[in-house]
């Protein structure tokens, strides 16, 4: 009995059904049909390489002074500009975007941790634990914590590790109720039941059955948090509470321009651009990470196309 093989003509080949795309390969191309997503990925990644390698490009450092030109416009010598003490914009604002970057990175993804253990196990343990958890959270939630940041980082000098652990102490709580919300479903599904009834310890449940299902949650509010950092940080060394000198952030350069905004736009411009970039390139991506991860939104359904 001849066979396909066998009849198939010479020269020709067999068609093969196509494979079903994988995940990751599947979510990967709803991100890459949403246009807004893929331009937030172009500018962070354009912001992160100038905050690596823009200090290669001038001679100058964030705390050198060039007492010959204060406060003079952006030149040929001073691309940006300077400030009233003759430090150079351009390489503030390169200081500034890398320490404003590891200030929001750091702090997102210490946040996301704390947030996804302390909501996983309290929607896991339920009972005490569950009523004693939320307890905690409602109350936290209705804390002033901005002034209780401002009044800590003040107090700690201005120290960027400081701040970063003060701003994930106090910026887990809503991430967590999320979580917690979302995990109180978790906890009944099947593999966790077979996982109980093996003799798995709960901590091993709670990290490996329960926070990996929340990937794609977990990958949404990480980069939202990013922004919700920097808009963070930028308030509070605006206010004089964050990031102190000789040290500049992103917020400190817009604090510094601010009172000469009229007289030399340049002190307030480009750190204003830069912060204005980065939120609008993060929210972007974290929309289309949202909408890739989840086919039942309404761009995720249609393929994304904006």
């Amino acid at each position: 009995m001849a066979t396909a093989t066998d009849t198939a003509r010479p020269g020709t080949e067999t068609v093969r059904p196509r494979r079903d795309l994988g995940r990751g390969r599947l979510y990967l191309r709803r991100f890459l049909r949403n246009r807004l997503a893929v331009a937030g990925v172009v500018i962070f990644a354009l912001l992160v390489l100038f905050s690596v390698f823009g200090g290669l490009f001038t001679p100058y450092s964030h705390t050198d002074a060039d007492f010959t030109a204060l406060t003079r416009p952006p030149s040929g010598t001073h691309w940006f500009g300077t400030n009233q003490g003759g430090n150079d914009i351009y390489a503030s604002a390169v200081h500034g975007l890398q320490r404003s970057l590891v200030i929001a990175v750091s702090v997102s993804v210490l946040t996301i941790v704390v947030a996804a253990v302390i909501g996983s196990s309290a929607a896991y343990f339920g009972g005490r634990v569950e009523r004693l958890t939320l307890a905690v959270i409602h109350f936290l939630l209705i804390v002033p914590s901005f002034l209780i940041l401002a009044l800590v980082s003040n107090r700690l000098a201005g120290d960027w590790r400081a701040l970063i652990l003060v701003l994930t102490l106090f910026g887990w709580m809503s991430t967590a109720r999320v979580i917690w919300s979302v995990s109180t479903s978790l906890r009944e599904r099947g593999y966790v039941t077979a996982a109980e009834f093996m003799g798995v310890r709960p901590l091993r449940i709670i990290l490996r059955h329960i926070i990996p299902n929340l990937g794609s949650l977990l990958i949404v509010n990480l980069t939202l948090g990013v922004v919700a950092t920097v808009l963070s940080e930028t308030a509070l060394s605006f206010l004089g509470f964050g990031v102190q000198p000789p040290d500049v952030s992103l917020g400190t350069m817009l604090a510094d321009g601010m009172s000469t905004v009229t007289s030399a736009p340049w002190l307030f411009a480009f750190p204003a651009g830069l912060v204005v970039l980065l939120t609008v390139s993060m929210t972007f991506i974290g929309d289309g990470l949202r909408d890739a991860l989840d086919p039942t939104s309404v761009t995720g359904a249609a393929g994304g196309r904006r």
